[in-house]
Parts: C-alpha cells; structure tokens; sequence
C-alpha cells in the first residue's frame, strides 16, 4: 500500500508539472525610422500672350453704269418756270458712270479702344457729257471706347466719337458723341431669331459749311440700333434716328414760303440682308449676296422734301436749291450681286462681284414715289486682317 501510495503521488506531481502552460519570453522588434523625401515638381504651361493691336484693311473700286432708261444728253431734271418737274422726264438719276475708290477698316488698339476709318473718292468717267455726277472725296473716322457693363447688369456702354467731312458733294463736316447703350443680352432670342445688336445712343452732333461761319446745325437727339440673324443665311437691321435740329442760319421750308431756325427729324432704316453660297472649290467660293429695304424713310416736322424749286433760280432748263413742298419722303431699293472669292493666304482674300440695284432714284416724296429704274454696278477689292 506504502508503495502504491507513493506512485500515485508521482503521477500526480508529474501531471501538475505537464499541466502548466509555457509562456515564451516576448521578442522585441525594433522599427527602422520611416524617411520621407519630398522630390520637386515642375510644371510646364503656355506663356500667355499679351494683347496685340490687330483689324483688317479693305480696299474695293467699285463702278455705277448709267441707270436704266437714262436720257444721256441732259445735265439735270427739267422744270418749268413754276419750278414744277416736267412729266416724261426720263432723267431718272443724275449720278451716273462714275467710279468709287474706297479704303475702309478698323484697328482695335487696345481691349477696349477702336478706330473705324471709310475713305471714298468719287470720279466721273464721262467727263465730256455735261451730266451732273458724284466726285469729290468724303472722310469718314469714328473712335470707340468700351466701358464695360454697368454694374452688375448684362447692358454694354461704349462712347462713340464721329468726324465726317462730305467733301465737295455738301462741303459740310460733322463731330458727333454718341453714348450707346447695349441692350441685346435682355432682347427676345430663340432657334430662329437671334437678337446681337439693340442699342440705345444719346447723342449730341454739330455740323458745319466749309463757306460760312454761321452756317452750322446744333443737333442733340438719340438713336435705336438693332440686328437680328434669321434662318437660311438672312439676317434683319432696323435703325431709328430722331434729332432735333438748331439752325445758323434760317432755313426755307414749305415751297419758300416758311423759314425756320429748327426742325425735328426722323429717319428710318430698315434692311435684310442675305448670303447664299452657291460653288465652293478649295480657296474659291462664288455666293450669292442680297440686300435691300427702306433707305431710307425720313420725316420732318416742316416740309423739307419734294420737287418743287424756287422759280427765281431756273435758268434755262437747270434748277438750283430746292424747297420742300411734302413732310416725308422715302427710298426703296434691291441689290442683287453675284461674287467670286478667292482666299489667297489666310489673312488675305480677293474678291469681285456684279450686279445691278433697284431703287425709285428721281421721285422720292412720300405721295408721289415712283420711278423704279435699275443700275448696274460692278466692284472689285481685297480684304486683309492682322
């Protein structure tokens, strides 16, 4: 039993050492520092350029053939000693085969300044015939000034400065301010009609004659400007000036009967222009251009318009100044051309058209407007942009 008992004992401590979990020592593990290094990125861009002046130059001749129907022996309309025009007249215009040279263009000088210069010098081709015709040289130049918005609204105004010298056609210059106000953001636009022009312009003019210091017209009164683009090629202009005049000198109104040192004015412009293209080959292109309208119709308060002459000025068939007899007269015309085109650079294109315009030249009053007779015209130019 002594023996058993003592075995037993020996197991049991054996199985008490067995039972006891092993537990082994820990690792220490030493974490190597992190390092970070920051690599320099270059980025590359475009430089910017800075404004640089740029426009386009045009330069056209351009020739007006005799009108249609044109009695070629006479130097002007023929009257009676009343001052009457002559029925069966058949002088309809008096401007007839004479040339036009004209320089016209723009430089934008800076972001917001620009330049607009026409220079057109006419001559007459038939020198021998005793026709009455355009000649002379009219200078026209108008300087623009963006000021941006106003405020937050989406209306442009931009100052408008305007000389104009008439040459020996009037002999008579003009200096005009204009404040226009671009109202076309706020204007109606949809698929068919796009509104890129209604501008409202105040303006103050003074006009003067090269023979008289007293001749002058003080003018102060505003201007409606508007272009719409259509459909199919067409677009639409529409333009209203209202002035009020202030005369040097007195002026004849209502047949010599009735002078005046003021007068209100209003012309009316409205015109549609089409560009149909009808062969394109490359740089060579031949379209199809329109345009025409009222051209325009104007209206004065005192009766400036008609065909009636002071009868103390007709000396033998030809008739000086004339006087008013109606308050408004107008001028429908149609110009169809056909033009060829040829892009020689991409800055550079020449160009050459033909064709003939419609218009009621001799009888313009408003009661009375008829004789619609054609005149041929042809042109030819180049135009380039820098």
């Amino acid at each position: 039993m002594r023996k058993l008992a003592l075995l037993l004992g020996s197991l049991v401590v054996v199985a008490s050492a067995s039972a006891k979990e092993v537990v082994p020592a820990p690792v220490v593990v030493e974490e190597a520092p992190v390092q970070i290094v920051e690599k320099e990125v270059i980025v590359y861009r475009d430089k910017e350029e800075g404004f640089r002046p740029n426009g386009y130059v045009d330069l056209q001749y351009r020739w007006y053939g005799d009108t249609e129907g044109q009695n070629k022996d006479f130097a002007g309309d023929e009257y009676d000693k009343e001052g009457n025009l002559v029925a069966g007249n058949k002088n309809w215009n008096t401007d007839n085969n004479y040339s036009r040279l004209q320089l016209q263009g723009k430089i934008n000088m800076t972001e917001v300044q620009s330049l607009e210069y026409r220079v057109r010098t006419y001559d007459e081709l038939d020198k021998e015939d005793d026709r009455l015709s355009k000649s002379g040289t009219q200078t026209r130049l108008r300087y623009f000034y963006n000021h941006g918005n106003l405020g937050d609204s989406k209306v442009n105004l931009t100052s408008r400065v305007h000389y104009q010298n008439n040459g020996d056609d009037d002999d008579s210059q003009k200096l005009e301010y204009m404040a226009r106000f671009n109202f076309a953001e706020y204007m109606f636009n949809s698929d068919f009609v796009k509104t890129t022009d209604f501008t409202v312009a105040p303006k103050y003019a003074y006009s003067w004659g090269d023979g008289n210091s007293s001749d002058y017209d003080n003018q102060i009164g505003a201007d409606l400007y508007t272009m719409h683009e259509l459909p199919w090629g067409f677009s639409f202009e529409f333009n209203v000036y209202a002035t009020q005049h202030f005369y040097g000198q007195d002026q004849y109104f209502d047949a010599a009967s009735k002078k005046e040192d003021k007068n209100f004015t209003v012309d009316v412009e409205a015109y549609i222009y089409n560009t149909t293209n009808l062969y394109t080959n490359g740089n060579v292109s031949v379209d199809f251009n329109f345009e025409g309208g009222y051209d325009a119709y104007s209206w004065s308060q005192e009766k400036k318009f008609g065909t009636k002459r002071l009868a103390d000025e007709v000396v033998e068939g030809y008739v000086g100044k004339g006087v008013g007899t109606e308050n408004a007269k107008y001028s429908v015309y149609a110009l169809p051309t056909v033009q060829l085109n040829y892009q020689a650079t991409p800055n550079l294109k020449l160009y050459a058209a033909a064709g003939a315009e419609y218009r009621n030249w001799a009888v313009t009053s408003e009661n009375s407007a008829s004789n619609w007779r054609w005149q041929p015209t042809v042109f030819a130019g180049f135009r380039t942009t820098f």
